[in-house]
Order: structure tokens, then C-alpha cells, then sequence
């Protein structure tokens, strides 16, 4: 069996039970576009560093995944940036990001890597955050390599993203959540496809919302519990706070000419 079909098969084991999803009352799935709003300051990271060193000056960033813009404007040198993500409030973001530092910006609405023969090559494309959303992830990462002239860059925790909720799937549902795909994983995938990558492994600070009642409420929403028993999610919440740091992996490899 291929890394990619074991991938795939990976993430199909985090869909959530029917006989639970019945019972939600709104759609787990949620990305409110506020969780990816920039910070007034945005700190520097490896993932930062790593785009930055291919980076040359006036030149141009492929955000692909983009949401308000975290992986694109802490790059200083860039006078052209590209967006790409399937929700319009998203690009609405970082189309305004953007305009506020006066950089050229395009964006396109939609999933990678159906969208990307729509899209420009550009200096360097960066990914933060969506590769646990990808199943084909082969394409995915095969469409990233050509749209860049001289480096790609993902970040990615080292576990996938909803393993905090595993505890509380066991608490609420008695549900044991998988643990696997992992950062390994995809660099196995990025080696089977012929790509030779590079990894930082580094401990990234996790966003803190500093809100109980609205951290209660998401945390409902995505354990498929119905409104009433949201006092149940807060109590968890204030005994097993949110993690304030992750463990992160910076992958990025520079494109042959």
C-alpha cells in the first residue's frame, strides 16, 4: 500500500460516527473566520525564517490555505502576494491585510488543487495549517512544487490538529479517536512522489482566545452535543484547559529549476 492511499485511509478514520453526526444540531466542521484573524503583532517563526531565506526582495508569496494572512505578512521582502481559500470571508481578510501593508494582491476562491491552473507561479508558495485537510494529498502537494519557483513551505502540527479533542471524545461519547496521519507521514508521501524535503521540528505557541464561554461553545459544536448540555463542556473546559503550546513541524523543500 502506498504513503498516499495510507494517508488517506488515516484521515477517513477522523470522520465522525453517523449515529453521532445525526444528532448535531449544526455542522462540526466549522473554521470561524475570526480564529484567523492577524494578531497586531505576528510572530516570527521557523516556518517565517524558512520562506524568508528564498524569498528574494519585491518578490512574490503563494498562500495557498491563506485565511487572514499569518503565513504570508510577516514576510517583509514581498511586494506581490497571492491568496487561494474556499471561503470568500477568508480572502475578503487578506485582500484587506494586504491592501493595509500596500501589496499587490490576487485571490482565488476555491479548493487546491482544483483552482491552481488558475493560479500564478510564484517565488515562493507557503501552506500553514490545511495539509490534515487534504485526503488526495499527492496532487495537493504535487500542485504546491509547480507553482513555485524556488521554495514551498508547510507547517503543520506534528499531530493532527483535533487530537486536544480526543479526551473529550471519550468523555462525552466514549469514542476513541485515531492517531495517526503525523508530519512523518507526509514526509513519506513528499519522498514517494520524488520530493526530498526538510523538516524543523519546534514548539509553536497555540492562538489563545481568552474566552470561556465562546472556546465552551465551539468545543460543543464540534462534539456534536446539543445546546443544553453546553455547561457540561464549559466544566471540562475549566478542569482540562486548552494547551497553550503544540508541537509544530516546518517542512519546506526548494524547487529544481
Amino acid at each position: 500500500m502506498s504513503h498516499q492511499t495510507d494517508w488517506a485511509n488515516s484521515l477517513a478514520m477522523w470522520a465522525i460516527p453517523q449515529e453521532i453526526l445525526a444528532k448535531a444540531t449544526t455542522t462540526p466542521w466549522i473554521h470561524p473566520p475570526e480564529l484567523f484573524a492577524l494578531p497586531e503583532v505576528i510572530d516570527s517563526t521557523i516556518s517565517h525564517s524558512r520562506a524568508r531565506e528564498a524569498l528574494p526582495v519585491g518578490g512574490s508569496v503563494l498562500d495557498v490555505g491563506c485565511g487572514g494572512g499569518i503565513a504570508t505578512f510577516a514576510l517583509a521582502d514581498s511586494s506581490y502576494v497571492i491568496g487561494v481559500d474556499h471561503q470568500s470571508e477568508m480572502l475578503e481578510m487578506f485582500a484587506a491585510n494586504a491592501k493595509v501593508r500596500g501589496l499587490r494582491c490576487e485571490t482565488f476562491e476555491g479548493f487546491w488543487p482544483q483552482v491552481s491552473p488558475k493560479v500564478p507561479v510564484a517565488d515562493v508558495v507557503v501552506c500553514h495549517h490545511v495539509a490534515y485537510n487534504v485526503a488526495e494529498i499527492g496532487p495537493f502537494l504535487k500542485a504546491l512544487d509547480s507553482h513555485a519557483r524556488k521554495r514551498v513551505v508547510i507547517e503543520m502540527p506534528t499531530r493532527h490538529p483535533l487530537s486536544n479533542l480526543s479526551p473529550a471524545w471519550m468523555r462525552f461519547w466514549n469514542l476513541e479517536r485515531p492517531s495517526t496521519p503525523n508530519a512523518q507521514d507526509l514526509l513519506d508521501v513528499l519522498k514517494e512522489i520524488g520530493i526530498e524535503a526538510h523538516v524543523d521540528y519546534w514548539v509553536g505557541k497555540m492562538r489563545d482566545r481568552g474566552d470561556l464561554d465562546r472556546d465552551s461553545e465551539f468545543m460543543r459544536v464540534r462534539l456534536c452535543l446539543p445546546p443544553e448540555r453546553l455547561g457540561e463542556v464549559r466544566e471540562y473546559l475549566v478542569q482540562n484547559p486548552v494547551p497553550k503550546q503544540r508541537d509544530v513541524a516546518t517542512i519546506w523543500w526548494d524547487v529544481s529549476a
